[in-house]
């Protein structure tokens, strides 16, 4: 069991965070429960990393003294595994928002596939999604969004160091990318169905890795609260 004093010098907490929850609910649970547990009115916790609320796996969470280390544990390699949806759109280009503009898709082969996958491979301009914690003016992007204000996003450098197709059952694609900090997949998801010229969305996502951490190393916030008890 981990003093108080070991938390404020500086600790790394893997969790596996479930679906729904948002990264900041996360680091807010965790707080709340280190704090209640020492009988303290503070201890400095924060993420490495937002994981989208449609989004499951790896959550790194840091504490006391290594919070100067978020900045750091950013820029490491990201692993992610999902499932495309060819097909349709949506305006978050993930679950959280209705399907719209449905389009054949039929006749997509796996050729398709794999040649838009090499489009989508090494450095590319990719531009975030308007459903996103980026600010614009002081604002968050998907407050914006939820009151239909649309602005110009400019694109960013990004790098996909792998891109690999797991399976394929129309309209799904399931895959795996090892990309760099900064890569909106649902970004990427949608940008494979414009390619492809039929639309597609983000139906699930799954960080599996971040720099050398593994979410097979990870405990749920329920088992974290558990083992903490």
């Amino acid at each position: 069991m981990s003093t108080l004093e070991e938390y404020q010098q500086g600790k790394i907490i893997l969790i596996d965070k479930s679906l729904d929850w948002t990264s900041f609910s996360v680091v807010k649970k965790i707080r709340y429960t280190l704090q209640k547990k020492f009988t303290i009115k503070k201890l400095k916790v924060g993420h490495a990393g937002t994981l989208d609320p449609k989004a499951t796996g790896l959550l790194i969470l840091a504490t006391g003294k290594f919070t100067k280390k978020i900045a750091e544990l950013q820029e490491t390699t990201k692993v992610y595994t999902g499932t495309i949806k060819l097909g349709v759109q949506t305006p978050s280009y993930d679950t959280e928002t209705k399907e719209i503009l449905p389009k054949e898709y039929s006749h997509i082969t796996q050729e398709n596939i794999e040649q838009t996958v090499q489009h989508f491979t090494g450095e590319i301009n990719q531009i975030p999604p308007m459903y996103s914690a980026l600010k614009r003016d002081g604002v968050r992007m998907f407050d914006l969004a939820r009151k239909g204000i649309e602005t110009e996003i400019p694109s960013r450098k990004i790098t996909i160091y792998n891109f690999i197709i797991t399976s394929i059952s129309l309209p799904y694609i399931d895959f795996e990318v090892t990309c760099s900090k900064g890569t909106y997949i649902r970004s990427l998801a949608k940008d494979v169905g414009d390619y492809l010229g039929c639309g597609g969305y983000l139906t699930a996502l799954r960080r599996t890795k971040s720099g050398d951490f593994s979410v097979e190393d990870a405990l749920t916030v329920e088992e974290f609260i558990d083992k903490l008890n």
